[in-house]
This record gives C-alpha cells, structure tokens and sequence, in this order.
C-alpha cells in the first residue's frame, strides 16, 4: 500500500507487516527514515531503520513526511500463558497511598491531552504550564502548584525520575501507564 505518492519525504518502502509463526511484526525497511509506533497507552517509540517491532492489539504508527501520516494496525492480542512466580521480599508499592482527586486529574488531563489524542492532534510533549491553565480557565500559579504539590507526593511514595530535567515526560509516562488518566478523560477538558 502506498501511503501519499505526492509526499516524496517518505521512503518508497518505510516497511511492512509481516507473520513469522504466529506472531505479527513492523519493520522498518527504510535506509535512513525512523517509524514511530504509539503504544496503547499513548506513548511514542522510535522504530529504527531495519528494526522490527511486535504487533500485539491496536498499535498506531507514525510516518513522518512533508506531512505526518498515520496508520492504525490490528493484530491478535498475545496469548500468553500463565507466569506461574513465587514472590519474594515487599510488594512493590511506588505511588501506592498517593490520592489522586478529581482536581489532580483534570490537571494531568488538561498537561497530558496530547498523548491521548489521535491523528495530527497528537503530540507526545507535555502542553505548557499557561496552556494547561487557560484550556481550564485556571491561572496558571493554580496549575503550576497542583501538578508539583502532585509529582512530590509521587516521588516520596517511590515513582522514580519525578525530580529534574526530565520530570514532566516521567509523570506523563507515570500517569499513562497506570492508567490515572485515560482517553476516556478527555471529555473532560472539552466542555
């Protein structure tokens, strides 16, 4: 299948979807162009050129051009059997205790819509402080402390890189992989 035959930024073969035994995979068969795949949860991963990534479910991919092009693949889910594991030591208990209300939620929501949403509305990067605000109506001060008074008590209660340079992409991730915000949210910064 050919994506956009008028864009020429993109290879004439970025790659293909192939079986191997039952298991489904994207490759990357460009020479120089990387392919992004969006996992369920709405976080990027770079496909480089000749790696292959799995396909398992709904996986969204991301072709850049002179345009962004996107193609949604569905493959089987995983059958996988039972990981019989014997536990040992403590539970593991990052971010467990920290209450997160419905102000804390609209906030993320309102910081991390990006990665929720489909198509050329999404954008894996954290919105800006004021742009989170105004899509709230909030000033931006309000924003600014709900979300940091929020990443502290994450960080004391173990979630890791919360601190530093990097520390809203880790939150993101955080609040996407724990599924503490959702696209089901999304509703609720479009009122």
């Amino acid at each position: 299948m050919q994506i956009d035959p008028d864009d020429a930024a993109i290879s004439r073969l970025a790659g293909a979807v192939e079986c191997v035994g039952s298991v489904w995979f994207l490759t990357n068969h460009s020479s120089s162009r990387p392919l992004a795949t969006v996992d369920r949860f709405g976080l990027r991963n770079v496909l480089a050129p000749g790696n292959r990534a799995v396909v398992e479910g709904r996986l969204r991919v991301i072709v850049e051009g002179a345009r962004s092009h996107e193609l949604v693949l569905h493959a089987p889910e995983p059958v996988s059997p039972p990981i019989v594991a014997v536990a040992t030591g403590q539970a593991t208990s990052a971010g467990a205790g920290v209450l997160v209300n419905d102000q804390d939620r609209l906030a993320l929501v309102a910081l991390f819509a990006g990665y929720l949403q489909e198509g050329d509305r999404y954008d894996p990067n954290p919105k800006s402080y004021a742009a989170a605000a105004a899509r709230l109506g909030w000033p931006r001060t309000t924003l600014v402390k709900r979300i940091e008074y929020l990443r502290l008590r994450l960080d004391r209660a173990g979630v890791p890189n919360l601190q530093g340079w990097n520390a809203l992409h880790a939150l993101a991730e955080y609040a996407l992989t724990t599924e503490l915000i959702t696209k089901d949210d999304l509703p609720l910064i479009h009122r």
